[in-house]
């Protein structure tokens, strides 16, 4: 007997969004000169979309926040295993709300940048290899 459709569905949106926002990090990164600041955004919200679909398809309720910290928690709650991958994203929590008003910081560094793309492609790939593929995007 297969899974239940519906969470199937929602599951998959949010690792799609998460795909999504993957994808605009690498092609703001194509941009001349890159698009940094947006880039970091891309990534923290890559890493916060993955991790409430994993709680999803666990049917763990989440509440609306951008708090990697908080989300990655649950998460490991479910697979301890996740503790190194969440540990290396919580500092991206900061790129939910830093560069993004005027008065802010001016922007990361292209190193920043792309270290932040790699943690959380690798947070993403490590999401979607706990789960069935039913649910891949």
């Amino acid at each position: 007997m297969g899974h239940d459709p519906e969470l199937v569905a929602e599951t998959r949106s949010w690792l799609r969004k998460a795909a999504e926002d993957l994808r605009a990090a690498r092609f703001e990164m194509t941009a001349e000169p890159p698009l940094l600041a947006d880039i970091v955004f891309h990534d923290q919200q890559a890493v916060e979309k993955a991790l409430k679909g994993f709680l999803t398809w666990h049917s763990r309720p989440f509440r609306k926040t951008h708090l990697l910290e908080e989300l990655g928690e649950a998460c490991r709650q479910i697979d301890a295993t996740l503790r190194p991958v969440v540990d290396r994203v919580v500092p991206l929590t900061a790129y939910a709300w830093k560069y993004r008003y005027p008065g802010d910081p001016e922007e990361p560094s292209k190193a920043e940048a792309e270290a932040a793309l790699a943690t959380a492609q690798t947070a993403y790939d490590a999401i979607l290899s706990r789960l069935p593929e039913e649910v891949w995007p």
